[in-house]
């Protein structure tokens, strides 16, 4: 009797990811992106945010909640007040689930660890985080920031920054936003979502940031 081979077992590996949906790197600024910082508090705003949608929604004439960081450089102690931008908690939870979140900042660090800390609530979503000793310092005293020593892989980050000049090495990897200071009524990172959204299921995303004119 002739015997029918017995065919070889089925793999139960799952399939490796291709680079279409292989996990990419938001990299994030700090300072008027998604919080701002000042040495003296505003006095002419409340903090009781409301519900709007399961969003956290700015009543006019409201900002959202702040934070202290006293911060000591040379000896000399600096109490800054932080206060976080408008949908900032929505914002970064909803991108935490699509991308592996970096905090690149050109602050120090001894005053941007405390910040990115609050932001973080304890999640670890923001574990990843470059400060201006990772920075180039240009000749009129700003900063850019190189993303190759976050990825080497350009096609699989992007920045977000209200400065330009952040991501003048990496043009083509730049997303801005509008810099932000006390706005309550503020949606920049809102407006984002769709962008990033999109992003995450291309294979490079300076072909999409390309036809939408960001780069």
């Amino acid at each position: 009797m002739r015997l029918t081979p017995t065919p070889p077992p089925i793999s139960q590996q799952p399939p490796r990811p291709t680079p279409f949906h292989s996990q990419k790197t938001l990299v994030l600024d700090l300072d008027e992106t998604l919080i701002h910082s000042t040495s003296r508090p505003f006095t002419n705003f409340s903090h009781s945010p409301s519900s709007l949608f399961g969003l956290k929604a700015f009543r006019r004439g409201s900002l959202g909640n702040s934070h202290t960081v006293e911060v000591i450089l040379g000896g000399k102690s600096t109490t800054y007040h932080v206060y976080k931008r408008p949908f900032v908690d929505y914002f970064l939870r909803k991108v935490s689930t699509w991308y592996t979140l970096v905090i690149f900042t050109a602050s120090m660090q001894e005053y941007a660890d405390p910040v990115i800390d609050w932001l973080d609530a304890g999640r670890g979503i923001l574990g990843k985080r470059f400060f201006r000793e990772s920075c180039t310092q240009l000749p009129n005293g700003s900063y850019t920031k190189d993303l190759t020593i976050v990825e080497a892989d350009l096609a699989k980050i992007c920045l977000v920054d209200n400065s330009p000049i952040s991501y003048n090495r990496n043009e083509a990897n730049g997303i801005p936003i509008e810099g932000w200071t006390h706005d309550p009524h503020d949606e920049a990172l809102l407006e984002l979502l769709p962008v990033l959204d999109s992003l995450r299921f291309t294979g490079d995303v300076r072909r999409v940031l390309g036809i939408r004119g960001f780069s």
